[in-house]
């Protein structure tokens, strides 16, 4: 199996679930992953290593395993967490593996793909950025008596968790250098997979670092958006479908999609939708995606029979 060349860009659930679909359609993936996160185990090693957060990357080579017993024996290893309340709580092996991995190579691609080895993982992961980013949010809503007020929220999990609705986002430093490895990745790439996953920490990050947003741009590549299974988030509540595509062309002035891929589940008005998916250019392609009875989980096998037609 060869298939379409993919760069799949994300982080943390959603990308893990686009991976574990595109793997059974091409083994032709590179995942370009977010590396803002600041929250539990992946936060404790960036504080304390100075390094880049480690756990979306973790989740995306595990999403890459085969499904025989190698493969699910390592993704289970990987994601393994120590308990109790020693120094070790709540690490994951597979973050400290890959933190060895870094120092013994100092290199981050070169550690990465060495675990992608040891996993026989079915593609490559690679950090969007050269350097940890912090995410910042303008924020209103947080203010009782005056609810129109605009405060800034700073750091992946407040604002994934954050009780206002978010107006707009930005990442620091403001002009991150990114992979070199990404950028050929997007480059390179036949299609562009961004999404699903919380929009304003794991989705639109990727557009905020100018080398790896005017690659999108650029490139060839067909690019499609999957829209999330469940829109109405901590950090994007109240949004429908559509306002997740207008919050994203504001961010990004000429962006252009070809496909917008959405559940049923998420559509109200589809003429609606369908019109603001035509205002960046995309068809939109409704495709059942998720488990039945399991509101917001994404069914690998549809989600990749949607990916397989959609890139036949």
């Amino acid at each position: 199996m060869r298939g379409r060349r993919v760069v799949a860009l994300g982080g943390g659930h959603g990308l893990a679930a686009s991976l574990a679909a595109l793997r059974l359609v091409t083994d032709q993936i590179t995942a370009v992953v977010t590396v803002a996160d600041d929250g539990g185990s992946s936060g404790r090693l960036r504080q304390e290593f100075d390094v880049l957060p480690p756990g979306d990357l973790r989740m995306a080579l595990a999403a890459l395993c085969n499904d025989d017993e190698w493969g699910t024996t390592w993704a289970a290893v990987l994601q393994q967490r120590f308990a109790g309340e020693g120094p070790l709580a709540g690490h994951s092996l597979g973050n400290l593996l890959i933190l060895s991995l870094w120092e013994h190579y100092g290199d981050t691609v070169r550690g990465l793909d060495m675990v992608g080895r040891l996993l026989n993982a079915r593609g490559r992961v690679l950090p969007m950025a050269a350097v940890p980013l912090t995410i910042e949010a303008v924020v209103k809503g947080l203010d009782g008596l005056n609810p129109d007020l605009h405060r800034v929220v700073r750091g992946q999990a407040q604002v994934a968790s954050t009780r206002g609705q978010v107006v707009s986002v930005s990442v620091v430093p403001p002009s991150p250098p990114a992979h070199p490895e990404a950028l050929q990745a997007v480059e390179e790439a036949e299609w562009a997979v961004l999404g699903p996953g919380s929009w304003f920490t794991s989705v639109m990050p990727h557009l905020l670092v100018p080398e790896l947003r005017d690659a999108l741009l650029g490139t060839s590549a067909r690019r499609l958006l999957n829209l999330n299974l469940e829109l109405d988030t901590h950090e994007t509540t109240g949004f429908t479908a559509e306002r997740h595509l207008e919050v994203l062309a504001g961010h990004v002035p000429g962006l252009h999609l070809d496909v917008v891929l959405a559940d049923p589940s998420v559509i109200i008005d589809e003429a609606s939708l369908r019109a603001t998916a035509a205002s960046l250019g995309a068809e939109l392609v409704i495709a059942n995606v998720a488990v039945p009875g399991r509101p917001g989980h994404h069914d690998s096998l549809r989600l990749a029979a949607a990916y397989r037609d959609i890139m036949s």
